[in-house]
């Protein structure tokens, strides 16, 4: 562990004083919905079921986005005959994850960055290979793996230019904190060059593995019965939005409705606990609204439908002519994924804050499959004309599949990068049967 700084002895000798804290922490957000409450003790390293007794790879996402990317590649690794754990950070994820994963993958939260606790975690689950999902680069987990000689790989890594003007000016811990891992598979050149001035090892591009992940599934039953109900209104949906967009939103709502007096509006927030304080929001500004997790259905007098319920994106995506791109009217979050609505028929929409997804997102507006919306009342403009103009919706949804598909191909080329630790990891399987 020499060199790594200052910085990170402080942080280390911090979070082990603060974990009373910690605990405490876990019990504040358990109150707020944001912790599992039955699985609680995860957060701190014990183990939520029984570890198999065969080599296991290990998989980390923080939350919706990245634990669905892996989604692929944990396929991959389990057909391979290989022991998957996944983990993850959030209730939302969790619960994602408990629909989508195979059957057999095991799933764990993170706990939290606590010395004690990263050490109770890896001594229990003892990966023989950690990938980690884009950007998460928590010090006592890297220096704790790195402590145990698992080999640790940077999957789908991005590096975004306002992460690297951070992490630049501490060349040290960054230096340092990269260096635990094995390689880099980078998204793209600028992440991959960004990363490799920051000191990681064997950085390669491998593409993105989200243009590789299927479409979202949706239940065959309640898709017929909700198109149904919508068939021949002009439908839209604001997918993964966050606070500060919902009033754009049902400004531009409000904005189309006297040109289109059947449109239906759909929003799914990000976090679908706030459905109540969007529906509050909505009747504030005299507008018919339904609710999902009320129970209720967007029947004809309903303006709007609140879709706060967790894995059923791929409904409202089936629903829609086009699909306005959340976390991209608002600052700091960065812009949700695009691929998604992509692959299922809608013309895309989104903000100027897109950072997170830049390359995607200038990918699919130079195809002609999206275009960017300053505010609410260039939301309502760019909606207003594709929902009055389906060819036009068609044509450029037509656009954004494309660019989609061509895009795609990442995973192959991350199976092939990782396929040296594979084979040690079976070489190992075959040595211990013997």
């Amino acid at each position: 562990m020499s060199g790594k700084g200052a910085i990170l002895t402080g942080y280390r000798l911090l979070t082990g004083l603060l974990e009373p804290a910690a605990a405490g922490l876990l019990v504040w957000r358990r109150r707020r919905g944001k912790e599992d409450p039955t699985r609680l003790a995860e957060r701190r390293g014990y183990p939520g079921v029984r570890r198999p007794d065969r080599p296991l790879v290990w998989l980390h996402g923080a939350s919706v986005g990245e634990t669905v990317t892996l989604l692929p590649l944990v396929a991959r690794l389990q057909k391979r005959g290989l022991t998957v754990l996944v983990t993850s950070g959030t209730v939302t994820s969790a619960k994602l994850l408990a629909a989508r994963l195979p059957a057999g993958v095991i799933h764990q939260y993170l706990p939290l960055d606590v010395p004690r606790y990263m050490r109770r975690f890896l001594d229990y689950w003892q990966p023989s290979l950690g990938l980690i999902c884009e950007s998460e680069i928590w010090p006592n987990l890297l220096i704790e793996v790195r402590k145990r000689e698992v080999p640790l790989v940077l999957v789908n890594a991005r590096m975004s230019e306002r992460s690297f003007a951070r992490w630049y000016k501490a060349p040290k811990t960054s230096r340092f904190l990269l260096s635990c891992f094995e390689s880099c598979l980078a998204q793209s050149q600028g992440d991959a060059e960004r990363l490799a001035q920051l000191g990681a090892p064997r950085v390669s591009v491998a593409g993105n593995l989200k243009f590789d992940v299927p479409a979202p599934p949706a239940d065959a039953d309640t898709l017929a019965i909700l198109d149904g109900l919508t068939t021949g209104r002009p439908v839209w949906v604001a997918a993964s939005t966050h606070p500060g967009e919902e009033e754009q939103v049902i400004a531009a709502h409000l904005g189309m409705k006297p040109y289109l007096p059947n449109l239906l509006t759909i929003i799914a927030p990000r976090h679908p606990q706030r459905g109540v304080e969007i529906e509050a929001l909505a009747e504030a500004n005299g507008i018919a609204l339904a609710r999902r997790a009320a129970g209720q259905l967007p029947e004809r007098w309903a303006e709007l439908y609140i879709a706060d319920t967790v894995n059923e994106l791929g409904l409202f995506y089936r629903l829609s002519q086009v699909a306005y791109l959340g976390g991209s009217l608002v600052p700091m979050i960065g812009g949700h994924n695009p691929i998604e609505p992509a692959k299922l028929g809608c013309a895309l929409l989104h903000g100027p804050f897109v950072h997170n997804n830049a390359e995607i997102f200038a990918a699919f507006d130079q195809g002609g499959g999206a275009r960017e919306v300053a505010d609410a009342q260039a939301l309502a403009g760019a909606v207003h004309r594709w929902l009055s103009d389906p060819a036009s919706a068609r044509q450029a949804a037509r656009a954004a599949a494309q660019t989609s598909g061509e895009l795609g191909g990442a995973l192959g080329r991350t199976i092939q990068a990782l396929e040296p630790l594979l084979m040690r990891i079976a070489l190992g399987q075959r040595d211990g049967a013997a």
